[in-house]
């Protein structure tokens, strides 16, 4: 085959479906998957994501549909004999063995039969079914379905493989051997779509996601991307006098430094709640005669603490970066190791102990909460397709 001159493996535009009642399950839906890549769909429960794989794999008909499939316009029938699709809640017929499915959908893909048994026997192995191959379907459990399930999607040695949920019901070993796959097929210039709750494993092995929320795109891009404004640096610092180790701290780090305080939003869990607050009369007064000082901080007022108010001194460094010293964390607004020698330098000489630097973002899961939630009202958005004219707010009520 003649190699493919398209850039995207996935271009949508438009896509829309309206079913009866005025319900949106999508609005318009702009989408760029690149060739060779591992991409994550994810969204709350009715955002519209099985529908918009189902509009891929012609399963839905869309109400709009513009842009391509594999250089292709979406529907081309003949395209889908290039792509591999694993359905959520997919069934096989119970009385075939596991090596037996997937020789049928080997021949349903028009795969030769002699291709087919040696291509199933290679899956098998891929998604470590080897010892059960020979045993019927029924005696499968869920995770076994599963992974028979991504073999059968791999029959037609596809371009692009549509995963909607591949890791649900597979234990912890299974998942990590399910993501090696994907691995496998990225390094031979594969591209994988998937769908999944599972933000953890979508994190570890997706070059870039898509938020869809309430039928429309929220977020897209690399999460190094998306996450850019918020990763920064931490350097923990190991003092033994909580007063004297904040003041040689704000005085070795060059900052424009303004304190505020914060009062911790969260209440505390009942076992933390039922403390009394006399107790905290018992704290003796933090010395602030130096570094050497032991500390006088009692279990009760460290967990206690939450409840009260405490100073986050934040500044701005000569450079223009942030700064903030939340007790013995000093976060620096930047993502160049080079921009925190001098800092450490600093600290150190200010003979403050560090125990920790680290690069640190947001993780996918903080970015998905972000993306579900009205900023705003301070909510999350209502799960489920909008019902009524479309929406022009990202699908929130």
């Amino acid at each position: 085959m003649a190699a493919a001159n398209y850039e995207h493996a996935i271009d949508l535009k438009q896509v829309a479906k309206v079913y009866r009642g005025r319900v949106h399950a999508l609005q318009g839906i702009e989408m760029h998957v690149r060739r060779g890549e591992v991409f994550g769909l994810l969204g709350p429960n009715g955002a519209g994501k099985s529908t918009l794989v189902k509009i891929m794999m012609t399963v839905v008909r869309p109400t709009r549909a513009e842009g391509t499939l594999l250089g292709n316009p979406v529907g081309h029938k003949a395209t889908l004999s290039r792509v591999g699709y694993l359905p959520e809640n997919h069934r096989f017929p119970r009385y075939l063995t596991g090596r037996q499915t997937l020789e049928f959908f080997g021949a349903l893909a028009k795969v030769d039969r002699r291709t087919a048994k040696r291509r199933a026997a290679e899956l098998l192995e891929t998604v470590g079914m080897s010892d059960w191959g020979d045993q019927k379907v029924s005696t499968y459990s869920k995770g076994m379905m599963q992974r028979v399930g991504l073999a059968q999607a791999l029959m037609n040695d596809p371009d692009l493989v549509l995963l909607d949920e591949p890791t649900d019901g597979v234990d912890p070993v299974g998942r990590r051997e399910i993501r090696d796959v994907m691995g496998r097929l990225r390094e031979q210039g594969k591209t994988v779509f998937i769908n999944s709750h599972a933000l953890t494993e979508l994190e570890s092995i997706c070059d870039r996601v898509a938020i869809l929320i309430g039928g429309q795109v929220a977020r897209q891009g690399a999460i190094d991307e998306l996450t850019i404004a918020k990763q920064r640096y931490e350097i923990e610092i190991s003092w033994n006098d909580p007063v004297s180790g904040r003041e040689f701290a704000l005085a070795s780090v060059p900052a424009n430094w303004k304190t505020a305080t914060t009062t911790a939003p969260n209440p505390a869990p009942p076992r933390l709640a039922a403390i009394p607050l006399q107790n905290l009369a018992q704290v003796s007064a933090v010395s602030n005669t130096g570094l050497s000082s032991p500390p006088i901080v009692s279990p009760q007022f460290e967990a206690a603490g939450r409840l009260i108010p405490r100073a986050i001194d934040r500044g701005t460094l000569p450079n223009g970066q942030w700064a903030e010293l939340d007790g013995p964390i000093l976060r620096l607004g930047t993502t160049d190791p080079a921009d925190v020698q001098p800092i450490i330098d600093a600290l150190r000489g200010a003979g403050l102990l560090i125990r920790r630097v680290q690069p640190m973002r947001v993780s996918l899961e903080d970015l998905f909460m972000e993306a579900v939630s009205d900023s705003a009202a301070g909510e999350r958005v209502i799960p489920g397709a909008h019902r009524g004219a479309p929406s022009t707010n990202g699908g929130r009520p």
